[in-house]
């Protein structure tokens, strides 16, 4: 995963030098990106098992390529924390839990430019599954497990979906995106874990370095 991420990134700075003489919508874009996400799940199947939403960095590059004046795609690279607070019931004992998890998405968007001040964005996302924090409480006991996954039952590689638009503005980029995922956080179906999707409200500002 780690040789894939260093590819494309230096993929990016290769198209990047060879877009840079472009202007306006017609020009090639690079930059970097940083904001917050809200994050909730959905879909989820559990016993008495309630969901509240969670706030999260995310930081990347991203780029643009032109298809001409009007269209483009815009892949990215990020670092996303999602994750979600809940409620629910363990051995007849009610019990909260706090779950953060990291990712590195990469989502392919597919560019409309109607303006020089507005890009609409869609298309599909992958997600990698990096780290999971827990911090776990209940009537008598309290702790935090922090892990890089070792349950091969949890997906790890995960389809979304995101939509979207960027406020341009000079070389600043304001970034307003609402994702889903289409695929469970369940492997074969068998974890104990609740099954669910992550569904997560993103903002960012990014600069544009070409």
């Amino acid at each position: 995963m780690k040789q894939f991420i260093l590819f494309l990134f230096f993929t990016i700075l290769f198209v990047g030098n060879n877009f840079a003489q472009d202007v306006g919508r017609n020009r090639f874009q690079m930059g970097v990106k940083a904001g917050a996400n809200y994050a909730n799940v959905y879909d989820a199947q559990g016993d008495e098992f309630r969901a509240d939403g969670k706030f999260g960095f995310v930081g990347g590059v991203f780029m643009a390529i032109p298809l001409g004046q009007y269209a483009g795609v815009q892949p990215e690279v990020l670092f996303s924390q999602k994750g979600f607070k809940a409620q629910g019931n363990l051995l007849g004992s009610s019990y909260s839990l706090t779950r953060t998890t990291n990712f590195i998405d990469i989502p392919l968007y597919f560019a409309v430019k109607p303006v020089n001040a507005l890009t609409i964005l869609a298309g599909p996302q992958f997600s990698y599954l990096l780290r999971q924090k827990d911090v776990f409480e209940n009537s008598v006991s309290s702790f935090e497990q922090s892990e890089v996954f070792k349950n091969e039952n949890l997906r790890k590689n995960i389809l979304s979906a995101s939509v979207g638009i960027n406020i341009n503005l000079d070389r600043t980029v304001i970034g307003l995106r609402g994702s889903w995922d289409l695929t469970t956080n369940h492997g074969d179906g068998t974890n104990s874990t609740p099954r669910y999707k992550n569904a997560w409200f993103q903002a960012t500002a990014g600069y544009r370095l070409l």
